[in-house]
């Protein structure tokens, strides 16, 4: 693998360890290498944010956060102060997918909220799981009809496993979002919806190398478990060696 991989974490894969020491956790995830964490639900964290990124030499380009229904001023003045550059919407309601016009009103509500972060110097993005892909209308995966809606401002993170979970061919799904694409979740497992399947990544079936390859360069490769039989905080640092190792190959 010749292209360069920015990596990350979604600390929501490592949450029962943080919920025991979050400090002790943030600790491991540098001690496996990783420099970038994307945190989740990250306004309910600061005092932890603050200090363990400071104290680990850890940054966080991206975050998950329920940025539509929040107090989005609120979350921009945090985001902001722990350098986060891109807030992430992870999660709108399965409802709201299965029509043209309502995934328009989804697209509205991105766009006002890309608005007020630019006050803030962020931008915002979305992250599918896979019910916007399980969504297709007039031949398009509903994820594709939000990316036609959206500000050229807004972006997508898209997450590869469920994007195949939800039926789409992933490497032509990225190629079509084309340069929308800032983030990727790299993760791995059997391809099914039993998020107790997933593994470290090298340890499953998909074809991750195909999936990073299909993406634009520099794009945020950003190792996730929704869950796992396995030890999650083992499986993100054998994520990590194993892309680390892939690249350099």
């Amino acid at each position: 693998m010749s292209k360069p991989l920015n990596l990350s974490v979604q600390l929501y894969s490592v949450r029962n360890a943080l919920a025991e020491d979050y400090d002790g956790t943030l600790a491991r995830i540098a001690g496996f290498g990783y420099t970038q964490v994307e945190p989740f639900k990250f306004t309910d964290y600061l005092d932890e944010l603050r200090s363990g990124l400071r104290k680990y030499n850890l940054t966080a380009p991206t975050t998950h956060v329920g940025l539509i229904a929040g107090d989005q001023d609120e979350i921009f003045t945090a985001a902001k102060e722990l350098g986060i550059q891109t807030v992430i919407d992870p999660h709108i309601d399965r409802a709201r997918w299965q029509t043209v016009e309502d995934i328009k009103n989804i697209a509205f509500d991105l766009n006002a909220a890309s608005l007020k972060a630019a006050d803030y110097g962020l931008s915002v993005g979305y992250h599918n799981h896979a019910f916007e892909l399980e969504s297709v209308i007039g031949g398009k995966h509903g994820l594709e009809i939000l990316a036609e809606y959206l500000a050229p401002e807004v972006v997508l993170e898209v997450d590869t496993y469920w994007a195949f979970a939800g039926g789409a061919d992933v490497p032509a799904l990225l190629r079509s979002l084309s340069d929308r694409v800032v983030a990727l979740h790299v993760k791995d497992g059997d391809g099914s919806q039993d998020t107790k399947k997933q593994v470290a990544v090298g340890k499953g079936t998909l074809p991750v190398w195909d999936f990073i390859a299909a993406a634009p360069a520099g794009v945020l490769s950003v190792v996730e478990l929704d869950d796992s039989s396995d030890d999650l905080v083992q499986a993100v640092g054998d994520s990590y060696a194993y892309l680390s190792a892939g690249q350099a190959a």
